[in-house]
């Protein structure tokens, strides 16, 4: 067996039967254009949301759907599945270009692809049961401190600009800076006759809800 599949099965502690499957999941296209990780991809995303949705349901059993929706949103986002990705190194495994001589970057939207790949994978094999273990055990510490902000900062902002001041919050780019694979944002929010408080991120959304964020803390809400 492949040193690499063998010590990224350790990593995951499972171990495959159909060595191949496994294979397909740490696999980019510019390595294989067929046999790549873009249809286990496709079943794991649906896999990991069904999941996390019935995680969910258990422990908000009172909550309204766009609550619900939210937090799923807000859990199994590209930017939630590189950061499973990252904890599970899988940078050191994915298969990329067809050069083993040449250094291929590897972009953080193929280690969000693969970590859902890879549970596609466990899926196809595993069964459900299998891997809805691997998933909870994979994302409990993101569901754990997704319990601490319950509604995100910038939906509580626009509450409260609706209840008090029936506007919208208004957001404004301020700068941006930073090379394309690692750029940084500065975005103003503001309410009706108010100044401008600034929030950074490396994407827009991120600097809007570190805005906000700080705007609610000005408010002291």
């Amino acid at each position: 067996m492949d040193k690499n599949l063998s010590n990224l099965q350790n990593k995951i502690n499972l171990k495959f039967k159909n060595i191949n499957l496994l294979k397909r999941a740490i696999t980019h296209k510019s390595h294989d254009p067929i046999n790549n990780y873009e249809k286990l991809e496709f079943l794991g995303d649906r896999v990991l949301g069904l999941i996390i949705s019935m995680k969910l349901l258990k422990m908000y059993p009172k909550e309204k759907e766009g609550f619900l929706d939210k937090k799923l949103a807000s859990l199994v986002n590209k930017n939630r599945c590189y950061e499973i990705g990252q904890s599970l190194k899988l940078h050191q495994f994915i298969l990329v270009g067809n050069s083993s001589k040449k250094k291929i970057k590897i972009e953080n939207k193929i280690i969000s692809d693969s970590a859902e790949a890879l549970i596609g994978a466990v899926f196809y094999e595993k069964g459900f049961a299998i891997a809805e273990k691997f998933v909870l055990n994979m994302w409990q510490s993101l569901i754990d401190s997704s319990n601490i902000t319950m509604i995100d900062s910038k939906t509580k902002l626009q509450e409260y600009s609706l209840k008090k001041y029936k506007r919208l919050p208004i957001y404004k780019l301020i700068s941006s800076s930073g090379p394309k694979h690692k750029p940084l944002f500065k975005i103003g929010v503001r309410l009706k006759d108010t100044q401008f408080v600034e929030g950074i991120g490396n994407s827009k959304k991120n600097a809007e809800q570190a805005a906000a964020k700080l705007y609610l803390k000005n408010l002291n809400r």
